[in-house]
C-alpha cells in the first residue's frame, strides 16, 4: 500500500509529535519528498527511526507500555478461553478476538484506552464479509503444511496465541510459525515479548531482523524470508503489515482494525471496524 501525499502529511506530523528539532523534521521532510512510489509508511518511519538514533540517541523506552498490554491481555485469558470454547465456531471466535486486541496500537494512535479495548473485545464479532473471507482461510487450511502468523503488537500476541493454539487444534497437520519484530520498535511486539506470554510454546517464533513495524521482504533476515516463500498460508495482523505487505505480488491474509482516516475512508466504515480481507480477492 503506496504512499499518498495525504499519508505523507500525516507521517510528517507524527514526526513533529516525536521531535521539534528543525534539523530531524528537516531530513524527515527530505526522507518523504525523495521517497521510492513504492515505499510504504513502514519502510518510511524505519528511515526516521535512523535518523532520530543517529541524532538523538534511543528512541522512547516501550518496555512498560509493552509489559503493561501484555499483563491485561493475561489477565483477560482465562475469559476468552471460556468464551472461545463455548462458541459455535470457536476457531472463528479466536480470530475475532485477536483481531480485536490489534486496538493496542501506540504507531497509528495518539492514545490506547483500556475501557475502549474492553468494549471492542467484548463485542467482537464476524460482518458477513469476513465469513465469506474465513470460509476460504478454512478451505486453505485443510490442504496446507505451514502456516505463518506476521504479528503485531504486544497485548495483542496474547490473543493471537489463543488463536494459534485453536488453528493446532482443528488442523493438527499445519506446521505453525509465527513472524515478530527483530528489535524493539513502538509497542510491536519481540521474540522476547512473545516468549514471556507463552507463544514459543505454541509456534516456532520467527524475528523479522530488523526493528521496522511492519514486514519489509528486503530488509527480512534470511530465515525470515524462507519461511515466508514457503508457508502456504499467511495471515498478517495489522495496519502496518498490511500496509508493507500487500500488492506485493504475495497471496496472503489481512486481519486488523481501521484505525486512521486513510482507512476508514478506504473501506467506508466506522473507527475500529475489524477487516478481514484476501489478497487478489477484495481490493486491497
Amino acid at each position: 500500500m503506496y504512499i499518498s501525499e495525504r499519508c505523507a502529511e500525516c507521517l510528517y506530523s507524527k514526526q513533529e509529535e516525536v521531535s521539534k528539532d528543525p534539523s530531524y523534521l528537516k531530513e524527515v521532510r527530505e526522507l518523504l519528498d525523495a521517497r521510492r512510489e513504492t515505499d510504504t509508511a513502514p519502510y518510511m518511519v524505519y528511515l526516521f527511526d535512523r535518523a532520530y538514533q543517529k541524532r538523538f540517541g534511543a528512541p522512547a523506552d516501550y518496555s512498560g507500555i509493552k509489559k503493561e498490554f501484555n499483563d491485561l491481555a493475561l489477565s483477560m485469558e482465562a475469559d476468552a478461553e471460556k468464551r472461545i470454547a463455548q462458541a459455535p465456531d470457536p476457531l472463528a471466535e479466536a480470530f475475532v478476538l485477536a483481531r480485536a486486541g490489534n486496538y493496542i496500537d501506540f504507531g497509528a494512535m495518539d492514545n490506547v484506552d483500556s475501557d475502549t479495548f474492553a468494549g471492542l473485545f467484548s463485542s467482537a464479532k464476524m460482518s458477513e464479509k469476513d465469513w465469506i473471507t474465513f470460509q476460504s482461510f478454512r478451505e486453505q487450511c485443510k490442504n496446507a503444511q505451514r502456516f505463518l502468523l506476521i504479528a503485531d503488537n504486544c497485548g495483542e500476541i496474547v490473543f493471537d496465541r489463543l488463536f494459534v493454539e485453536q488453528l493446532h487444534r482443528e488442523y493438527p497437520h499445519l506446521q505453525l510459525y509465527v513472524m515478530v519484530r527483530g528489535g524493539e520498535v513502538l509497542n510491536d511486539v519481540t521474540a522476547e515479548d512473545a516468549a514471556y506470554v507463552g507463544m514459543d510454546k505454541a509456534a516456532k517464533i520467527v524475528s523479522n531482523g530488523k526493528a521496522v513495524a511492519g514486514t519489509i521482504y528486503e530488509l527480512l533476515a534470511p530465515e525470515a524470508k524462507e519461511i515466508l516463500d514457503k508457508a502456504d498460508i499467511v495471515l498478517c495482523k495489522g495496519q502496518g503489515n498490511y500496509e508493507s505487505l500487500s500488492r506485493q505480488g504475495r497471496h496472503a491474509f489481512y486481519a486488523f482494525l481501521c484505525k486512521c482516516d486513510l482507512f476508514t475512508e478506504r473501506y467506508q466504515v466506522p473507527q475500529f471496524t475489524g477487516m478481514f480481507v484476501e489478497e487478489g480477492l477484495e481490493d486491497v
